[in-house]
């Protein structure tokens, strides 16, 4: 009779944990180095001290995403700011003296521009005006994807949540006829510029405005079509502005959508009627006063300082707003307001330079002090 060989070992498989995502970046994690004050004029101190003011009531009591403050952090300085007389004087030696100045990790500030436009459309859809404006659907949600990270994104029909729709989905038609539509749009290449803005105002049929505001974004990627236009070769260096860039897509035989779609962000829209258009907090944001920034690298309310090589730019902002194209440290996107002057001078500002940020003292002394540890 042959052996008989024995039965291999029974093994149980080892089950693998999905990625653990990576820890976000914060600026507390990329360091603040302090810096000596710096000049600016009477009327940039005065105009950050209004949007400073506007700031306070929501910065003393919200999470800061950077890790650099806490709410109590700007309960002084605020308080200053409320008891302050309206002079330039004293918004000159308030911003100068209140405050610790930092610079937050290591590369250039660089700067863009925008602005609140005014294009055509309608409240309801007719000839020449057809392209919905969509308010956040209510399937949009933040869920956990199969691979561990988390984000916008939508449950499909298993129950797993997967990414939203992309722009180019949405122009397809996925939300169409779920009673989303805001408004209607005659032009989508001016459509996709508000988008890009964030905000805008609607010129009605009528002659009556319509203002609409960010409210939501589909979570995908944001893609600079400038960027694709010159990494192809297009449009030169330098040459890639919001003009440039409409004359190149009104001449392509699909109007310009191919490379509308490549943007793959979207984002949805909800009347305002209040003061406005809003930021970030909630509250109105100030031409030429406000500056959108990255929160997990400058605490929203915070006053910068600009020195930038478009002199335009240069001088003291408050960070009041976000951006789905502005992200990292040093990333700054300038707020103009409305009209012809603001869309010149935003559409064309591109610069590089030195950026700083003005944060509470105590915040500075806790960051500083030996064996200190940074928030989270």
């Amino acid at each position: 009779m042959p052996p008989v060989e024995p039965a291999p070992p029974v093994t149980t498989p080892v089950p693998v944990p999905p990625p653990v995502p990576p820890k976000p970046a914060t600026a507390a994690l990329a360091g603040i180095t302090p810096a000596a004050p710096r000049t600016f004029t009477d009327e940039a101190a005065v105009r950050a001290l209004e949007a400073f003011r506007i700031s306070c009531p929501s910065v003393v009591r919200r999470p800061d995403t950077s890790g650099l403050t806490q709410g109590a952090d700007w309960r002084v300085v605020c308080d200053e700011a409320r008891a302050l007389p309206n002079t330039a004087a004293d918004a000159q030696r308030f911003f100068a003296t209140s405050f610790s100045w930092v610079k937050v990790g290591s590369e250039p500030a660089f700067a863009t521009g925008y602005w609140e436009p005014e294009i055509l459309g309608s409240r309801v859809p007719g000839p020449g005006y057809a392209l919905p404006i969509y308010r956040t659907p209510p399937d949009l949600i933040r869920c956990t994807r199969a691979d561990g990270t988390t984000g916008r994104g939508r449950l499909d029909e298993t129950g797993q949540c997967v990414p939203y729709y992309t722009r180019g989905e949405v122009y397809d038609g996925a939300l169409a006829g779920k009673g989303l539509e805001l408004a209607y749009a005659a032009d989508p290449i001016d459509m996709f510029f508000l988008e890009i803005q964030g905000s805008g105002r609607l010129k009605l049929p009528d002659g009556s405005v319509m203002r609409i505001g960010y409210d939501n974004q589909n979570g995908r990627e944001y893609v600079g079509v400038g960027k694709l236009l010159r990494d192809r070769g297009i449009l030169p260096p330098g040459g890639a502005d919001m003009d440039s860039i409409k004359r190149w897509m009104r001449a392509q035989p699909d109007g310009g959508m191919s490379l509308m779609r490549e943007n793959l962000s979207k984002i949805f829209f909800k009347e305002l009627t209040g003061p406005g258009p809003l930021g970030a907090l909630g509250l109105p944001v100030t031409p030429r006063g406000t500056v959108a920034t990255d929160p997990m690298f400058v605490p929203l309310g915070a006053p910068i300082w600009l020195d930038v090589v478009m002199n335009d730019a240069d001088g003291l902002w408050v960070a009041q707003d976000t951006g789905g194209a502005i992200k990292g440290a040093n990333r700054f996107d300038t707020f103009w307001g409305a009209g012809e002057d603001a869309r010149r001078i935003a559409g064309g500002m591109s610069a590089k330079g030195e950026a700083l940020i003005l944060l509470p003292k105590t915040s500075v002394a806790r960051l500083l002090a030996p064996n200190a540890v940074a928030q989270p």
